[in-house]
């Protein structure tokens, strides 16, 4: 509460934006590289948290370079050379 955005770490920037989100009481919930400055457990946390949203009958959208979360999203897109496509989808 006393700090402004740039004298927060990248970390503790994302985790503020996180929960922003989550006091929002919104259905979608757009992250765009949402662990992306968070170490191993946090980011797990994180993504645990994210699927209890779901359970919630909330919509997470994410952009992500880790591959381990990613493989745990009920689908993919990839994007390459401006072209989207569903990679995957859970069973």
């Amino acid at each position: 509460m006393d700090f402004f955005p740039n004298d927060l770490s990248g970390g503790e920037q994302q985790r503020v934006a996180i929960a922003r989100s989550l006091i929002a009481k919104t259905d979608l919930i757009l992250a765009d590289e949402p662990t992306g400055n968070l170490d191993f457990k946090t980011s797990k946390e994180i993504f645990n948290y994210f699927i209890k949203l779901k359970k919630m009958n909330k919509t997470i959208l994410f952009a992500t370079h880790n591959r381990e979360l990613a493989n745990k999203a009920d689908y993919k897109l990839s994007i390459s050379n401006g072209n989207i496509k569903r990679v995957n989808g859970k069973k």
